[in-house]
């Protein structure tokens, strides 16, 4: 049996009904796993469900918006009183708010930090007690972004959040390594509808959706596919090949994967007695400033 194969296995992907959280769902079961589906489109959901169904695999649906304890422990419960255990939990719900900071309301921010940070959390915890609880490991799978490792002009809430998403990740690395449980988290580039809100990629993304291949560049300079490019990253994490990976965020898309560091120091310097802000005004200029890095993900040039 391959070590990706995941028979005996029960995922649970929050935000599933579409995008890249329908593609997580449909290639956990393509791979094996029994698949908890949640979305707040129950028609979504059950039609998510009803594929895995239809191609023999296992799957039920549960309607309900993340974020609270409650929702957190109503997937656990469903997942183990229909299958009988948990072991992977994928935290892929979300929702967008996008403002500039000084139009951005409670609420905006709010509903943005509830949904991907706090949902994250709540689902992550609930996975992680129950996996504890029958002391054979298990999997937390949580989604990132490119936004929350180099900040996003309108998205402080989700820039936010998704740079929480990440630093989680790394603190349940630490406290779940003796439980057998891994922790990490999938930055995800995709053309999704997201996507197509990114002026430089509109013209491109109407072409995807009509079924046009994206040109070689696109995948590979930009990163850029279909969410179900992404799916493989997030099955491989499930798997027993992946069982010695954690703490690590890694994206993927298109034809590229890769690698993201944990935050380093860049250079430093030291001065007896301690800093004026003269002394660090000479130090800034002479060895920080050029290596200063600039905020917002780099897109690269489109060929023509």
């Amino acid at each position: 049996m391959s070590a990706t194969d995941l028979t005996g296995k029960v995922a649970i992907v929050t935000g599933s009904g579409r995008g890249l959280g329908r593609a997580y769902a449909l290639a956990l079961a393509a791979a094996n796993a029994a698949v908890v589906v949640n979305d707040v489109d129950s028609d979504a959901a059950d039609e998510v469900v009803r594929r895995i169904i239809a191609t023999g695999g296992r799957s039920i649906a549960v309607v309900a918006p993340v974020g609270s304890t409650e929702s957190a422990e109503a997937l656990i419960r469903a997942a183990q009183e229909a299958f009988g255990r948990v072991d992977i939990m994928v935290a892929n719900a979300g929702v967008l708010r996008d403002k500039v900071l000084w139009k951005m309301s409670d609420a905006d921010f709010d509903a943005v930090i509830n949904t991907h940070l706090r949902g994250a959390f709540t689902c992550g915890r609930a996975a992680a007690s129950a996996m504890r609880e029958q002391g054979e490991g298990g999997r937390i799978i949580l989604i990132g972004s490119p936004a929350g490792q180099f900040g996003s002009f309108g998205q402080t809430n989700y820039a936010a959040a998704k740079a929480g998403i990440v630093a989680m990740a790394r603190t349940w690395s630490l406290e779940l390594a003796r439980a057998n449980i891994t922790a990490n988290v999938v930055i995800p580039t995709a053309m999704t509808a997201m996507t197509a809100t990114i002026p430089a990629y509109a013209e491109l993304y109407k072409s995807f959706e009509a079924g046009e291949p994206l040109p070689r560049d696109i995948r590979r300079d930009h990163a850029l596919g279909g969410p179900e490019d992404v799916a493989p990253l997030v099955v491989w994490l499930a798997s027993d090949d992946a069982a010695n990976v954690t703490g690590q965020a890694i994206g993927i898309g298109g034809d590229k994967i890769t690698l993201y560091s944990h935050p380093a120091e860049r250079a430093a310097q030291y001065r007896d007695g301690g800093w004026t802000p003269s002394s660090i005004s000479a130090a800034w200029a002479e060895q920080f400033q050029p290596l200063e890095q600039p905020s917002g993900a780099t897109i690269q040039p489109i060929s023509k």
